[in-house]
């Protein structure tokens, strides 16, 4: 029993620290990646119109695809520049942290993932840094997703501003608020079909389908 009490102890210690470190962890590195892919933009010409690059490539997804290349190309240089410095500061950090990653699902439709492919066993082959046979690469655009995700869900920690304006506003006894029903499952479906719906469309839209039943149901029954 000792030992058990000592690991809850250690358990306990760990999730207070971590708190702090994994939230600053990943908004460092999410802030470092985006801001830099954004002044690469602002230096340097728009390319966009070469979208799709090769024949492979699945290329925008509307409505992006319909939109001028000059105003998707300002759009993604500011907003990923913004959002990134956002991230950074952890002001907002749910709303930056989710257009970041829309921008990584338009992107990965753009340039990584494959337009074609007949099975899963298929679609796997592009989970690569560099293109094989045409098979895609977007595992790279796909973990900063799942690294983005934590913060869309947790919010950018004890170290970020979003902390200091609950402080602010009187509501920092809300910080460790949670609330599990149907439209906490609906809002996770939603922010998961959302870039989805960008990247395969049954995909997300069934996703998105899933969400507003969800979404829908508490809202019914309040009404019955």
């Amino acid at each position: 029993m000792a030992l058990v009490g000592i690991y809850d102890g250690i358990s306990a210690r760990l999730k207070a620290s971590g708190e702090y470190v994994w939230p600053l962890a990943l908004r460092l590195i999410m802030f470092w990646e985006f801001w830099e892919s954004g002044l690469v933009k602002l230096r340097g010409e728009n390319w966009f119109q070469h979208i799709p690059t090769n024949d492979w490539v699945k290329g925008f997804p509307f409505p992006v695809s319909v939109m001028p290349n000059d105003f998707n190309w300002f759009f993604a240089t500011w907003g990923e520049l913004v959002f990134s410095v956002m991230v950074l500061l952890g002001l907002f950090t749910r709303v930056s942290a989710f257009g970041l990653i829309i921008f990584t699902a338009v992107a990965t439709s753009a340039v990584h993932w494959p337009a074609d492919w007949s099975s899963l066993g298929e679609l796997w082959n592009g989970y690569a840094i560099s293109v094989k046979d045409g098979a895609g690469n977007y595992k790279l655009p796909l973990l900063f997703v799942l690294m983005l995700l934590p913060l869309v869900f947790h919010g950018g920690g004890k170290l970020s501003l979003d902390r200091v304006l609950l402080k602010l506003t009187g509501r920092a006894d809300r910080a460790a608020d949670t609330i599990g029903d149907l439209a906490a499952a609906g809002l996770a479906l939603l922010v998961i079909g959302l870039p989805t719906v960008m990247v395969e469309e049954v995909w997300g839209i069934t996703l998105l389908v899933l969400a507003a039943a969800c979404l829908a149901m508490p809202l019914l029954r309040n009404r019955s």
